[in-house]
C-alpha cells in the first residue's frame, strides 16, 4: 500500500499507520488498481489519473473544498469504478450492529482515534479553522463544559 501526503507529519503518520511506501503528492505515480481519495479536488483528479483499467476509486473526504472532478464517460471507457460516501449506506439494522462492532474495537483499544486537536467548544471557529487549513494529523475534539466550566468527563477512548 502506498500512502500520499503533502505534509512531512502526515506522512509520517501514514507510515506508523503501516502504509508500505509513503509519498508526497508530486510523486504519484501509476498505474495503481485502487485510490482511496480522502482530500478531493486536484489532488484526487490526479489519483484517479493514476488508475489503470478496472480500477477502483473509491471517494471519502473533501478537505481541499470539493470533490474530485471526475468524468464519467473517461470512468467507463476506462472500466474504473468509482464510489462515493454517498452510496454506502446501510439498513438500520446493519449501521446498528456496525456501530456496535466499531464501539466494542475501541472500547478494546483495537481501534484508536488519532486526535490533532482538543479546544473547548467556546474555540470551535479555531478547529474549524486548522480543519480547513488541513493542519492536523487527526481528528478534532470539541471539549464541553457544564454550566460552571468544568470539563464534562466523557468515556476515556484509546489513542
Amino acid at each position: 500500500m502506498t500512502a500520499a501526503a503533502h505534509d512531512p507529519a502526515k506522512r509520517r503518520a501514514a507510515s506508523a499507520a503501516g502504509a508500505d511506501v509513503v509519498i508526497g503528492y508530486q510523486e504519484f505515480a501509476g498505474p495503481v488498481e485502487v485510490v482511496f481519495d480522502g482530500v478531493g479536488g486536484e489532488v484526487g483528479g490526479a489519483a484517479f489519473e493514476l488508475l489503470g483499467p478496472g480500477g477502483r476509486f473509491f471517494a471519502y473526504g473533501v478537505p481541499s473544498g470539493s470533490v474530485a472532478l471526475i468524468d464519467p464517460a473517461e470512468a467507463a471507457r476506462r472500466g474504473v469504478r468509482v464510489v462515493g460516501m454517498e452510496q454506502v449506506q446501510f439498513a438500520p439494522d446493519t449501521f446498528r450492529e456496525l456501530a456496535g462492532q466499531a464501539l466494542r474495537e475501541a472500547a478494546a483499544g483495537r481501534l484508536v482515534a488519532e486526535i490533532g486537536l482538543e479546544v473547548p467548544l467556546e474555540r470551535a471557529a479555531e478547529a474549524h479553522a486548522a480543519l480547513e487549513g488541513r493542519r492536523l494529523v487527526g481528528k478534532a475534539l470539541l471539549l464541553v463544559s457544564d454550566q460552571h466550566g468544568d470539563a464534562i468527563a466523557a468515556p476515556s477512548l484509546p489513542r
